[in-house]
């Protein structure tokens, strides 16, 4: 059986719990994105799981050089007719983040909204950080952007339940292996039916996730608490990590 993140029909059922609600947020990610990174308009910048292109289209707005990758066709189709809809020159990609490497040609990369530690094999998640280094150009920078170990121990609650736009959602999570994995099994109802899946994930920690970036060849990473740039410390929302080539 493949694994949760390699399966088209999870993302088009959950698409609209994972988007909706966050695409008004757009805008001010990429101002604080901009503002951390200090990048300057015209530079290349690779969106390494870009889903539905949030953050890919608004760069591209901003007069950025953008390239967007990732697994699912679907939503590569709907980011690249948002696009065309608007005139905006955006390459979208599909490929799996594993596979894809373009060596030395990006100013900077963004991986954000928990887009890493898809892998039950560590050594997976290792080859995605170094393609994104060999990917970068010298002097270049990534930033990565997920719920961190230490956020999730702070406010962990086994189960919950929201209800956005007429779908009721149930959540229902595990913590294993040390606080290195966290399973949680989301069950949506919505127009009479019931889905059902379970997605699993790496936890990294501020001092883990910057570990892996300098192994893997950055010279440096720094650790912040949100993309604003505040301290990852127990008021942290967010992990955020910056790695210099």
């Amino acid at each position: 059986m493949k694994p949760w993140h390699e399966l088209d029909d999870f993302w088009e059922a959950f698409e609209p719990i994972l988007f909706a609600q966050h695409w008004s947020a757009a805008p001010v990610e990429v101002d604080a994105i901009i503002s951390l990174l200090q990048l300057q308009r015209g530079m290349s910048i690779l969106d390494l799981c870009c889903g539905l292109g949030r953050h890919s289209l608004e760069l591209a707005r901003r007069g950025f050089r953008v390239t967007g990758v990732d697994r699912t066709r679907r939503y590569l189709d709907k980011a690249a007719a948002q696009a065309a809809n608007e005139g905006l020159q955006i390459e979208f990609v599909h490929e799996d983040m594993r596979n894809f490497c373009r060596p030395d040609s990006f100013d900077a990369v963004v991986n954000a909204y928990t887009s890493f530690g898809y892998f039950e094999d560590p050594r997976e998640d290792r080859q995605v950080a170094m393609n994104i280094w060999r990917s970068l150009k010298p002097g270049g920078v990534l930033i990565m952007e997920m719920m961190g170990k230490e956020v999730l121990a702070r406010i962990f609650e086994e189960r919950s339940w929201r209800e956005e736009d007429g779908v009721l959602i149930l959540e229902e999570r595990k913590i294993r292996s040390g606080w290195d994995w966290i399973d949680t099994r989301w069950i949506l109802f919505k127009d009479g039916k019931r889905i059902e899946k379970t997605v699993s994930l790496r936890l990294y920690s501020g001092a883990e996730l910057t570990s892996l970036l300098t192994t893997c060849g950055f010279a440096r990473a720094e650790v912040y608490g949100d993309l604003a740039g505040s301290a990852y410390d127990h008021t942290a929302k967010r992990l955020v990590v910056v790695g210099y080539k």
